[in-house]
């Protein structure tokens, strides 16, 4: 949401928010992008406003870089549109393309934001494995072809748990903020199909 257009935004009647999944291959992230380029957030907002009648600026609890997809990722916007709430899934997802979904929606009180107030984030990577790719998986996993030592790895997790200085690992060119975060949880576990899943719960993460 512009910090220019807050105030006009929250003097609206409702505060939605939604659960959205997305494959991310063919949008440059998720934040608002200037056209031609298109980012989950141009195709979400121009769907919502058609099915609520009014112009529609989402706060969203995070920004996932070019390519990356989301099985939770939590957006809310005011406005005076009156669709009932039970409603609002399957008028939005008749709009959307295929591969952005919204999963569930609710109305939330005034001081409710996506943004501000998530508690933890979690991300997962996929990694296959194998002699050759496997082109099914060739959009949600990272493909190595050398033997990798899960036990190494896994120890080599264990050393980011806990509460930590993070500036090491941030790029430049983020928001001035505090580079402390928690890390609840950090592992790697065997998958299905020679895949390798590793999970990342924190209570916030650093730019890239």
């Amino acid at each position: 949401m512009k910090r220019e257009h807050k105030a006009e935004m929250k003097a609206r009647a409702r505060n939605i928010v939604l659960k959205v999944a997305y494959d991310g291959t063919a949008y440059h992230g998720f934040q608002r992008q200037t056209p031609p380029v298109v980012a989950v957030q141009n195709i979400l907002e121009e769907k919502l406003q058609v099915v609520f009648g009014d112009s529609i600026e989402l706060a969203a609890s995070g920004r996932t870089d070019a390519g990356v997809h989301a099985y939770g990722q939590v957006v809310n916007f005011f406005t005076d549109g009156r669709i009932p709430t039970d409603r609002i899934v399957r008028a939005v997802n008749s709009l959307l393309p295929p591969d952005i979904v919204v999963r569930a929606a609710g109305e939330a009180d005034r001081d409710f934001s996506a943004r501000h107030s998530a508690k933890s984030k979690t991300y997962i990577y996929r990694i296959q494995r194998g002699e050759v790719p496997d082109p099914m998986t060739a959009r949600y996993a990272w493909y190595i072809r050398r033997p990798l030592d899960v036990a190494a790895m896994r120890e080599a997790l264990g050393s980011i748990l806990g509460t930590h200085d993070f500036s090491a690992f941030r790029a430049s060119g983020g928001a001035p903020m505090s580079p402390v975060r928690t890390m609840y949880e950090a592992a790697v576990e065997e998958a299905a199909g020679n895949q390798l899943v590793c999970r990342i719960h924190g209570n916030g993460f650093l730019y890239h």
